[in-house]
């Protein structure tokens, strides 16, 4: 029997005992759903990822998208699969019913798609970025703009991209060279080149919509001189009618080490007269229209991260029930049968801490999808202000926390399946290549570590910091109430403290040593932060679980909260020790890598 993708029971208690999903029907924006209809659309989606994702996952991985140089050939199977996600109402589901969407929660959109995407990589990305290419339009657009080009997305006859990444450009978005030159009719003829653009080229849809970050001639130099613009495929008419080819041509794919199902392009703009392209708000102010996307896309990256690395701790765990092999060292009978391998302790030791990783990576996705629900409908601008501030400055760790420790995860599952681990008759190894991808997806490691301790912590007084500070706070005293947490809870307070004082002193040197000598060690800053939130999610996790031991459960319930208090357990003694290893590197200023040469290497 093929283990099951996810743990259903997981997905409850992270949608109904840690986040209260159910009491969003209280809201005005939600008031026609209820639990079932949350648990109707999460067995929707469960059933399309079993249905139509699960029996290509492997054949998506080995026959990559082609290109002759005329066009892209892929698995035809690809595109019956996302028709069935648009068909069930799934490629957008939190939006509103007036776009085609169900209006779920995030939180409840967050846990069916994290079916899809565990089932289906990152081919479900051509939706995903549809529908943040949707969300920005809708954000910055013009009416006309929504009414042409987001409607035929919601609906799943156009596809949308992001195109950013220039061969000469990487991440350094302050040196893209593509232009946008305004012609007699008003609209823009833009001419230039991307790389690396996700499902920039391919035939599942009848258009592609692609968002071109570009310079308009005399724009200031670096990110205040960058604009955004809509630059379709193919011309839309005014009557929503196709019309002719725009300057878009796909110049090359690249293959990836995973991930295979979504096309990544090279494309070119505007090689004769220029691309047609439509501006976003104003000039000059594209990068920040464009953050809305990228941010977006960045809990994007972290959850499909997080799901693919609790799809890979299913698959090990399942494995590991049903191998037997070897005896156990108290073992005095060599005839005695070979055990299954989850009895030995090693291999428990491998998927407790799979279990760590992943569902406190999930937990950690699923509070990005709270608070960017809360950031929209929570009942008073207090509190959607709040859930703004917070949103925004956990967006690094919501993005690189999952994407760092999901393939360690991924890892310890191929090492559980030993010989078979390795080899692609077990998916494993595909899903350890899949997550691989994400560290760098949106945003390196290192670029999220600059963006947390240089922008993010003291940005608006440290307003940020100063509210997951107060959160993290809040529990503990709750926590603290109760003997069996008491431990825990003050060890996450010690590591707290720890945060603070590591935080003082590191930009209290930014005032009279070198920058980037202070901030060269930020990538162990960024671990650190995103560590003590990991800690104090499995606390939030591990006081849901004593509580509801205290009400006598039946067995399978009793010995599900109990692994949620062991794997709590796993993450204080195993991995927050290492906060202060890194408040070390960070604080006493370590030169190490700062001072190595480039001629020393």
């Amino acid at each position: 029997m093929a283990a099951p993708i996810l743990s259903e029971r997981e997905l409850e208690f992270m949608l109904y005992e840690m986040f209260d999903a159910e009491s969003l029907t209280s809201r005005e924006r939600y008031t026609d759903h209820s639990r079932e209809t949350f648990t109707a659309a999460i067995n929707t989606a469960k059933t399309v990822a079993e249905k139509y994702f699960l029996p290509i996952r492997q054949k998506v991985d080995t026959q990559q998208p082609t290109f002759d140089g005329k066009k892209v050939s892929m698995l035809p199977e690809i595109k019956t699969a996302l028709d069935a996600v648009i068909d069930a109402g799934l490629a957008a589901p939190s939006s509103d019913y007036d776009m085609g969407g169900m209006q779920l929660p995030l939180t409840v959109a967050s846990a069916a798609a994290c079916y899809l995407s565990a089932a289906g990589s990152t081919t479900l990305g051509y939706i995903s970025l549809t529908n943040a290419n949707c969300n920005l339009i809708e954000a910055y657009g013009t009416q006309d703009q929504i009414e042409r080009f987001v409607h035929p997305m919601r609906e799943g006859r156009f596809a949308g991209t992001m195109a950013m990444t220039e061969p000469s450009a990487g991440s350094g978005l302050a040196d893209l060279t593509t232009t946008a030159t305004q012609d007699e009719n008003g609209n823009y003829r833009i001419k230039g080149n991307k790389i690396f653009i996700s499902g920039g080229d391919h035939d599942l849809n009848d258009n592609i919509i692609h968002l071109v970050l570009a310079r308009v001639k005399g724009a200031p130099k670096g990110v205040k001189g960058i604009s955004l613009f809509i630059v379709p495929k193919l011309m839309v008419n005014d009557d929503g009618s196709l019309g002719d080819k725009n300057e878009v041509e796909l110049a090359g794919l690249f293959h990836k080490m995973g991930g295979r199902g979504q096309t990544s392009c090279a494309l070119s703009f505007g090689e004769q007269d220029g691309a047609i392209g439509y501006l976003v708000g104003e000039e000059n102010k594209g990068l920040a229209y464009m953050f809305h996307m990228m941010n977006e896309a960045r809990i994007m990256v972290g959850t499909s991260a997080a799901a693919t690395a609790l799809t890979g701790f299913q698959y090990s765990l399942d494995y590991s029930k049903e191998r037997p092999q070897g005896r156990l060292m108290a073992s005095k009978d060599p005839m005695a049968a070979p055990v299954n391998i989850i009895e030995h302790p090693d291999v428990r030791r491998m998927l407790l801490t799979q279990k760590a990783y992943a569902e406190g990576a999930y937990a950690l996705c699923l509070l990005g999808s709270q608070l960017a629900d809360d950031e929209k409908t929570a009942p008073t601008e207090k509190e959607r202000v709040a859930a703004s501030t917070l949103l925004d400055f956990l967006t690094p760790m919501i993005k690189s926390w999952p994407s760092e420790y999901g393939p360690k995860a991924n890892y310890l599952a191929i090492q559980v399946l030993g010989g078979h681990g390795y080899i692609n008759e077990h998916p494993v190894e595909m899903f350890y290549r899949d997550n691989r991808l994400n560290p760098i997806h949106e945003g390196t490691t290192g670029i999220q570590s600059l963006d947390l301790l240089g922008r993010k912590v003291p940005m608006k007084n440290f307003a940020g910091y100063k509210a997951i500070l107060a959160e993290m706070a809040g529990t503990i005293e709750v926590a603290s109430q109760f003997e069996e947490l008491q431990g825990v809870a003050k060890e996450l307070a010690d590591a707290v403290k720890q945060l603070q004082a590591t935080t003082a002193t590191v930009l209290g040197a930014t005032k009279s040593q070198n920058i980037d000598l202070v901030f060269s060690n930020s990538v162990s800053y960024l671990d650190m932060f995103g560590h003590i939130v990991i800690a104090w999610l499995w606390l939030k996790q591990g006081m849901v679980a004593n509580a509801a031991l205290k009400e006598a459960p039946h067995k399978e319930d009793e010995d599900f909260y109990k692994g949620k208090m062991q794997a709590m357990q796993y993450f204080y003694r195993s991995e927050l020790p290492q906060v202060y290893h890194w408040s070390n590197l960070v604080s006493s200023i370590d030169s190490t890598s700062f001072d190595m040469h480039a001629d020393w290497f």
